[in-house]
């Protein structure tokens, strides 16, 4: 019987890095269109804020929907 259960670390990692992409590539969108953009990077508050908030949780529930978010499918740990 073989185990079609992916490593541990490759789900955790996994979802790190889809986190970090999604927060600063969306943060940082968002602040683009926003006014909150800085020298170091961005920074959101208010209405903002929740957008990316909502952005995130949007990504990771549609991509699920559609077999997985992107660094699953890098690992190759999508859901088929």
């Amino acid at each position: 019987m073989t185990n079609d259960k992916p490593a541990t670390w490759k789900v955790v990692v996994a979802a790190l890095l889809d986190f970090f992409l999604i927060f600063l590539g969306g943060g940082y969108l968002i602040a683009l269109v926003t006014g909150g953009t800085t020298d170091g990077g961005f920074q959101l508050n208010g209405l903002p804020a929740l957008a990316l908030f909502a952005l995130v949780v949007v990504y990771f529930v549609g991509m699920k929907r559609i077999g997985g978010t992107v660094f699953k499918r890098v690992f190759g740990i999508a859901q088929r």
